[in-house]
């Protein structure tokens, strides 16, 4: 593990503070601290990216069908309004 600052060791025993006060089971608070370092050192990081890359990819997918609905309403009240 690599060699952290004092700010680092400072934001990692708050957070386990609160991880602490938060979960009553030993069970649950040492799986969120585990948890915690996983973020810390980046493997969750990757994870998360992407998770977040495929839920963006299917909102693009919903608002493209959605986009070419609006874009059709769009043309028909113009050619009312020409008429």
């Amino acid at each position: 593990m690599k060699i952290m600052n004092k700010s680092e060791k400072k934001f990692i025993r708050l957070e386990k503070a609160k991880i602490r006060r938060k979960f009553w089971d030993v069970k649950k608070q040492e799986e969120m601290i585990d948890i915690m370092y996983k973020r810390l050192s980046g493997e969750i990081k990757a994870e998360v990216v992407e998770k977040k890359a495929k839920k963006v990819k299917v909102v693009q997918k919903q608002n493209q069908g959605k986009s070419k609905v609006k874009a059709d309403a769009g043309k028909m009240k113009n050619k009312k309004k020409a008429k």
